[in-house]
């Protein structure tokens, strides 16, 4: 299973014999390798994995991934204020050691 993240492509640039790309996460800009999607334009809403641009895809779509994300932020910080019968043997441990 991999995982590919969506990002906004910003910028395209030849560098050697490779297309590069700034492709914009967040407001974060990382430099991407294009060499797997030579079709791609700036504009363009591209999946990332580990590095290299692996596919094209729609505005919606890359929408409808940022509310999946959203939503795994949501349940990691009520995963946080989970109640003390809730909690994992190794949390419970972490708070006595103080």
């Amino acid at each position: 299973m991999c995982l590919g993240i969506p990002g906004k492509l910003v910028e395209l640039r030849q560098q050697g014999e490779l297309v590069m790309g700034k492709v914009e996460f967040g407001g974060i800009l990382k430099e991407v390798c294009m060499a797997y999607l030579p079709e791609a334009e700036v504009g363009d809403y591209v999946l990332v994995h580990v590095g290299f641009a692996i596919s094209r895809i729609d505005e919606s779509e890359a929408a409808e991934i940022f509310e999946y994300v959203e939503q795994i932020e949501q349940m990691s910080g009520e995963a946080d204020d989970e109640p003390p019968g809730l909690r994992t043997a190794e949390t419970q441990a972490e708070g006595q050691g103080s």
